[in-house]
């Protein structure tokens, strides 16, 4: 089947499924209990009829709204199984590092779907068993556990995976709906007895900024999120449950066994304690942002419910926030705050409503970025150094822990203008945010652990990786300056990042290795990328221009003619990204050279980018 574009899915999709553009609303859940007002589960029963829960069953073909009336009881969950299949699952391959991705949706050519609603069952199950396991919980141990999603068109189906696959096993399952993964580890942390809080965990259905088509979990305990090791053992388990249970047929518990379901608004709860965090940091004032333009991009994604429940309750005027309503498609740009269309569209809504801020959220709301009422971008390094500055006034001296592809200007502003300490450390924010934790744990105190993506986490907020958290700092500041009757907007951010030295060129590149080529002889695309790296290495000990970093934790980071460059092997692709900054485009193509003259000779890498950025 041919693949289809983003446009051409959603138009078939309103088509039959007509609405309004703003006020889009998710058909109800497996139960409407409302929890906010309700002591203990009830005992409930919703049946979901075609009029009501229409939404996209991709399992077999792309379009086919659901055509059978699901009974789904609040005191026990029937099965949603779909057909099982024949087919064996490599649930090791859904792996992604701390993550799992799949396919959700069929549609795209090439990309068959793998993440099924059997398979996300069988994985509900088996993080339930890993859960009862790591809090040595005998067998009869009833758990509660969370779940929500973000706006993808496969939530749905995947969040009733997930209840099925929980509630078969014996325990009980809150369903959050739209979420965002920040609120879902949070769950596993807040007191709130009305709403059954805190759960023994937490399961965010999620792909980040990937194409519609895909889908993913998270998982989530009161320590935080799950390790790749977790992640292993969580899908071995789920294999072998998929086997034992005939293909994901999970086998029913009695009814007194099964496990309930409710109901949770819980993003108000979350929003709540950000809005309280604002006020306090003002000196308890009701409308700390009253007169202050702040305007939010959500793309789409989860991130909508910033303007209603922070936003407006602190007294901001919001008119020109856009793109809040959740739409699978994403239709109107990718929700990455990486992303240059992105950036753009956030950036010209602030000039054009002439807002003192804007703030842009990716899918899911773990990354964030800003845009100063000049329109000026506040993200990647730029975000990294306001934070840093924002942190070390609270924190006089302390680390500052990033990934591995931030600029050398950074380190001298960290260090030299603020009086902080720099650890540069790898790519991938589980890395970035466990090296924070363990050198709090050896005595160098750190509070905070930044990726240039947005990813971002503090000490203060159990180092977890809150886009909307860290927009909070922001607003923090806004607020004490408008407490003390400053005017300037959003210029107190822009101020705390002057200094900062940008390079007038950057760059990346992904070199990307051909797994089917000779020169592998059937190794690995890892293995063969260590021989680059060590070959580039041994290449620039030779050449004087050029001198290689004396710390570095991930690949081969060089400087020279006045910029920098960083080759190093993807945390899960067979690619080689490179990373350039320089202060010239002649700079930047000296460098550039200089790894495509100790590269060249692998045949198995295509250097095809690199050849176009030196013969610009």
């Amino acid at each position: 089947m041919a693949a289809l574009s983003a446009k051409t899915i959603q138009n078939a999709f309103l088509a039959q499924h007509p609405r309004t553009r703003h006020g889009t609303r998710y058909p109800s859940d497996f139960c409407s209990l409302n929890t906010r007002s309700s002591h203990s589960f009830q005992e409930c029963r919703l049946t979901v009829a075609d009029s009501s829960a229409k939404w996209l069953n991709t399992t077999s073909t792309l379009w086919t709204s659901f055509n059978k009336q699901a009974g789904i009881s609040c005191n026990a969950a029937q099965g949603g199984t779909v057909a099982p299949s024949s087919e064996k699952v490599e649930f090791l391959k859904l792996q992604n590092g701390s993550d799992i991705r799949g396919v959700a949706v069929a549609g795209v050519e090439g990309e068959p779907v793998n993440l099924t609603e059997p398979v996300t069952e069988a994985i509900a199950a088996a993080f339930a068993a890993w859960l009862l396991n790591k809090k040595k919980a005998d067998g009869l141990r009833r758990l509660r556990i969370s779940v929500g999603h973000d706006s993808r068109i496969s939530a749905h189906k995947l969040q009733n995976a997930v209840t099925h696959g929980i509630t078969s096993a014996g325990h009980d399952i809150l369903q959050f709906g739209l979420a965002s993964t920040p609120a879902m580890f949070n769950s596993t942390l807040t007191e709130d007895e009305r709403s059954h809080l805190p759960v023994d965990g937490a399961i965010m259905i999620t792909a980040s900024h990937l194409p519609y088509n895909r889908n993913g979990l998270k998982f989530f305990t009161s320590d935080g999120g799950l390790n790749k090791t977790d992640i292993k053992d969580i899908l071995e388990r789920a294999s072998k449950i998929y086997e034992e249970s005939a293909h994901g047929n999970l086998k029913e518990q009695g009814e007194a066994s099964r496990g309930v379901v409710a109901n949770v608004d819980y993003m108000s709860i979350y929003a709540s304690d950000l809005v309280q965090a604002v006020r306090k940091s003002a000196g308890d004032k009701e409308k700390p942002l009253e007169g202050l333009h702040i305007i939010v991009d959500a793309g789409n994604g989860a991130g909508g419910f910033f303007v209603d429940k922070v936003l407006k309750p602190l007294g901001a005027v919001t008119t020109g926030s856009q793109f809040l309503e959740p739409d699978g498609l994403f239709p109107n740009h990718i929700p990455n705050p990486e992303d240059k269309t992105a950036m753009m569209s956030i950036t010209q809504a602030v000039l054009d409503n002439k807002a003192d801020l804007g703030i842009i959220f990716d899918t899911d709301v773990d990354r964030s970025a800003a845009v100063d009422s000049s329109g000026r971008e506040l993200n990647r390094n730029r975000l990294i150094a306001l934070m840093a500055a924002i942190v070390l006034e609270e924190h006089p001296g302390t680390t500052v822990v990033t990934d591995s592809v931030t600029s050398d200007g950074l380190t001298v502003f960290i260090e030299n203008k603020l009086g902080g300490k720099h650890h540069r450390f790898k790519r991938g924010y589980k890395n970035v945010i466990d090296e924070a934790i363990r050198l709090n744990s050896i005595g160098e105190e750190s509070h905070l652990a930044m990726e240039t993506s947005g990813h971002g986490a503090l000490k203060e907020n159990h180092w977890l990786d809150d886009g909307a958290y860290l927009m909070v700092k922001l607003l923090n500041k806004l607020a004490a300056a408008r407490t003390l009757g400053s005017s300037i907007g959003s210029k107190v951010l822009t101020d705390l990042v002057e200094g900062l030295e940008e390079a007038a060129v950057t760059a990346e590149i992904r070199l990307k290795i051909d797994q089917n080529h000779a020169d592998l002889k059937g190794g690995s695309f890892r293995d063969y990328g260590e021989s680059v790296l060590k070959h580039l290495e041994n290449a620039i000990s030779r050449d004087p221009n050029l001198h290689k970093a004396p710390k570095n934790y991930e690949g081969v980071r060089v400087s020279g003619y006045g910029g920098w460059f960083l080759l190093r092997l993807s945390l899960h692709d067979p690619v080689l990204p490179l990373n350039i900054e320089a202060p010239s485009n002649d700079d930047a193509i000296k460098l550039g050279l200089a790894v495509l003259a100790a590269v060249n000779d692998f045949s198995a890498l295509d250097v095809t980018a690199l050849n176009k950025f030196v013969q610009q």
